[in-house]
């Protein structure tokens, strides 16, 4: 018998759905006709045991505990799911053969293999597993995935890479949030201190956000703008280029502080002759953006529907498992394989049927064009997310799950248009020794952006001028007839929205100064996973170390006091950096689970010593202490 083990029920139904009928559908599994069976976990079924479980003694928190690690790691059986625990363990030691059907990811791989451990498999059934990797839910993808199944040997190093970093954020969550806790506590603060590898970064980014803008102080700059009138009557303007002469009066961005030096630049130029030093003119064209992957889906979402990070994955979990009209949610990839290419008519029919709003956009598209998204090269577990050919009733999704399968659509009907096309021209001026610079775009061909919402296209398109600049040759004389001066001010940074904070997860390489660090957090692509990155910012604004005024998102004043007592170590995304780079050595191979490990807890140890002389004197006061238990009433007689 085959046993195939899904990570969610959801999915272990559509793969029976393919298999051989008639079915007979047990508790926790269905058995097809041929004999085999499908179960499936619900999410994780076991989990890290807590400390208590390692000794009785860890129950009290006590900082002579601390680190806690453990000799041999435990799992404990989650109760709400203690059921279909037994019924996989069952099931695994009945079969022949087993075959790994988790999400085709780091805790997909990890989830299955952790139950057929647990569930006592021997060596070789282990080494007998076959692995399914499934991204889209539709039947024709299923059985796809069924035929090119691979050993579920293969993946060893997939499943070790998220055993490792399962482990290592139990070890520094725990400790690091246990000694933090006591330490406030004996401070004054009521409450816990929560501490995480990835939570505690991002929580800093936002504290320091929030003190750059207080500790923002606005100056005036100026620029200089004149009006030039051609030989021929003609007349257009251009902004003054400060030369390098003037940087002592120039900040860093290279605005002009110094008004009386805009003042005497314009009285220079006033009613003198110019000359014009370059004319340049050229055709650029923008490809269309590739198709999204979790993060970048969420950031759109925020800015055009202002949902934030859960709801968005929410959604998309319910349009992946429910719907079955979009691919696997969870991916960090936005290419596609390019067996998809094939799929391209009855996907995009299937948008027309589903989105009649998008209806005329797939009769525009040109389906004979292959944009640079279909690339196997850069297709690791997973592929974008994109729609998938099931036809579906739109009265049979909610208005949200419309407005983001709109979205991945959109994205993926952009492939099939031409690059959008504009004119760019350049007048370089020179008048009384200064140089104007003039410069125009002009929309030559739209391309991909007609698909874009009319709103979001004017957003995007304002930096298109209707202004159109003459016909000059270099050489050629002109005459400044007006020079003004703009008094403009800087203004601060922007705080954080759930858009901006997400891409400053996925971005946070711009954050750093070390160039080696920089590389690091730019191949592993930022701080968290897709898969986690909503969960963290949920989980900062639940323990109440972040707050929303508005779209705007500011730290309280724990989560500020927190965050400036750390060693900066713990605030800063460096440490997670240096992690992710070794997850992804041992995922291919390049490092071991033990290389790993032995500096984690070295340095682990280093914290503890460190942070255990920390005392938290700005949170005394704050925080909430945990409600006391009520006394039973004793029974009358």
């Amino acid at each position: 018998m085959i046993l195939y083990i899904a990570e969610k029920p959801s999915v272990g139904r559509a793969v029976a759905a393919v298999l051989p009928k008639p079915h007979q559908s047990g508790d926790g599994f269905i058995k097809v006709a041929n004999g085999d069976v499908v179960t499936w976990c619900i999410g994780h079924l076991l989990e890290q045991a807590e400390p208590e479980t390692y000794n009785p003694d860890y129950k009290k928190w006590r900082k002579e505990h601390l680190p806690i690690v453990p000799n041999t790691w435990q799992h404990s059986v989650k109760p709400a799911t203690r059921k279909q625990l037994n019924v996989v363990k069952k099931l695994i030691k009945q079969a022949d053969v087993l075959v790994n059907m988790g999400d085709p990811d780091r805790a997909g791989q990890m989830i299955v293999d952790e139950i057929i451990n647990y569930s006592g498999a021997t060596k070789s059934k282990r080494d007998a597993a076959q692995r399914c990797l499934i991204s889209d839910m539709n039947p024709d993808a299923i059985t796809r995935s069924l035929k090119h199944m691979r050993p579920n040997t293969d993946f060893i190093p997939l499943a070790t890479s998220a055993l490792a970093r399962a482990r290592a954020d139990w070890l520094y969550g725990i400790n690091m949030t246990r000694l933090c806790t006591l330490q406030g506590q004996a401070s004054g603060y009521h409450g816990v201190l929560s501490v995480g590898r990835v939570q505690t970064p991002i929580l800093g980014l936002v504290v320091q956000r929030d003190i750059e803008i207080e500790k923002f102080i606005t100056q005036p700059f100026y620029e200089v703008s004149i009006d030039l009138k051609t030989e021929r009557n003609q007349s257009y303007t251009a902004k003054w280029k400060p030369s390098v002469a003037c940087q002592a009066y120039m900040d860093d961005e290279g605005r002009v502080l110094l008004k009386k030096l805009a003042d005497t630049v314009v009285k220079k130029v006033l009613n003198q002759t110019g000359c014009v030093l370059a004319v340049n003119e050229s055709l650029k064209k923008q490809a269309a953006p590739l198709p999204y992957n979790l993060s970048s889906l969420q950031i759109d979402a925020s800015k055009r529907f202002n949902f934030n990070a859960q709801k968005t994955l929410d959604l998309c979990q319910k349009l992946y498992e429910t719907h079955k009209l979009i691919t696997y949610p969870r991916s960090d990839c936005r290419y596609l394989p390019q067996g998809h290419y094939s799929d391209k008519n009855h996907v995009t029919q299937a948008i027309a049927h589903t989105s009649t709003a998008l209806d005329q956009a797939v009769q525009q598209a040109d389906l004979s064009l292959r944009s640079k998204a279909w690339n196997d090269s850069k297709v690791s577990a997973h592929h974008a997310i994109i729609p998938t050919s099931r036809r579906l009733d739109v009265s049979r999704l909610s208005a949200d799950e419309h407005k983001i399968y709109e979205l991945v659509a959109r994205h993926y009907l952009m492939q099939f248009y031409p690059s959008f096309t504009y004119q760019e021209k350049q007048i370089d001026t020179q008048v009384a020794g200064g140089l104007f610079i003039s410069r125009q775009k002009e929309v030559v061909h739209l391309g991909w952006k007609a698909l874009l919402p009319a709103s979001k296209a004017n957003t995007e398109d304002q930096e298109f001028s209707t202004v159109q600049l003459p016909h000059v040759v270099q050489g050629e004389s002109v005459l400044c007839t007006e020079g003004r001066v703009h008094e403009k001010n800087t203004s601060p940074p922007k705080h954080f929205t759930d858009a901006s904070l997400l891409a400053a997860m996925t971005g946070i390489a711009r954050y750093v100064a070390d160039p080696n660090i920089k590389k690091v957090l730019r191949d592993t692509d930022g701080l968290g996973t897709e898969a986690t990155r909503a969960g963290i910012i949920e989980l900062l604004f639940k323990r109440g170390f972040l707050t929303k005024h508005g779209k705007d998102i500011h730290a309280t004043e724990v989560g500020r006091r927190l965050v400036l007592s750390l060693p900066e170590v713990m605030v800063l995304p460096d440490m997670t950096a240096h992690w992710e780079a070794q997850l992804e050595d041992i995922a291919q191979k390049r490092l071991s689970y033990a290389q790993f490990m032995t500096p984690m807890l070295d340095g682990l140890n280093q914290l503890v010593s460190q942070v255990g002389q920390i005392r938290f004197t700005g949170l005394q006061g704050h925080g909430q202490a945990p409600a006391a238990r009520r006394k039973r009433k004793p029974k009358r007689a």
